[in-house]
C-alpha cells in the first residue's frame, strides 16, 4: 500500500498551504494531514481509503475533526461516491447486457439470413420437381405412344 502524506503549514491563522506528490489514479493511496505541524497517525486511522477503487482525485478527503461543517461535507461526499460507486456498476452490468443483447441480434439476423437461404433454396427445387414431374409424364405419355405404335407394327406384320 503506497502511502501518501500530506502535511500543512501555517501560513497565517485563517490560510494553510497542503503539499501534495502525483501517484497514479491505479495505485490505492492513503491519505493523512493535519493542520498542525506534527502529524498526527492516530487521525488518519480512524479515516482509511473509503474507496479504493475510486480514482485519487474522486476520493473524500479526511476531515477535520473539529469542524461540524467539515465532517458533514465528508459525509456527503463519502454518499456521492457511495452513489457513483453504484452508478458504474450498474454502468457496466448495462454495458454486458447490450453486449448480450448485440450478440444475441447478430445471432437471430444470421438464423434469419439463413431461413431465408433455405425458404428460396426450397422455393427453387420445388420449381425444379414440378419440372421434373413434367417431364417424367411427357416421357411416360411418350413411352406409351410408342409401346402402340409398336403392338400396331407387330400386329400388322
Amino acid at each position: 500500500l503506497l502511502q501518501l502524506e500530506q502535511t500543512s503549514k501555517s501560513i497565517d491563522s485563517s490560510a494553510h498551504m497542503i503539499t501534495t506528490a502525483r501517484v497514479p489514479a491505479d495505485k490505492p493511496v492513503r491519505i493523512a494531514f493535519s493542520l498542525n505541524d506534527s502529524p498526527d497517525d492516530a487521525s488518519s486511522e480512524n479515516f482509511p481509503l473509503a474507496f479504493p477503487e475510486l480514482e485519487q482525485q474522486l476520493q473524500p478527503l479526511p476531515p477535520c475533526h473539529d469542524s461540524k461543517e467539515s465532517m458533514q461535507v465528508y459525509k456527503q461526499h463519502c454518499k456521492i461516491a457511495e452513489e457513483y460507486h453504484e452508478v458504474k456498476k450498474e454502468i457496466a452490468l448495462l454495458e454486458e447486457r447490450k453486449k448480450e443483447l448485440i450478440a444475441r441480434l447478430e445471432q437471430v439476423e444470421k438464423e434469419s439470413m439463413d431461413a431465408a437461404q433455405l425458404a428460396k433454396e426450397y422455393a427453387e427445387l420445388t420449381e425444379e420437381n414440378r419440372t421434373l414431374k413434367l417431364a417424367q409424364t411427357q416421357c411416360v405419355e411418350q413411352l406409351e405412344k410408342l409401346r402402340i405404335q409398336y403392338q400396331k407394327r407387330q400386329g400388322s406384320s
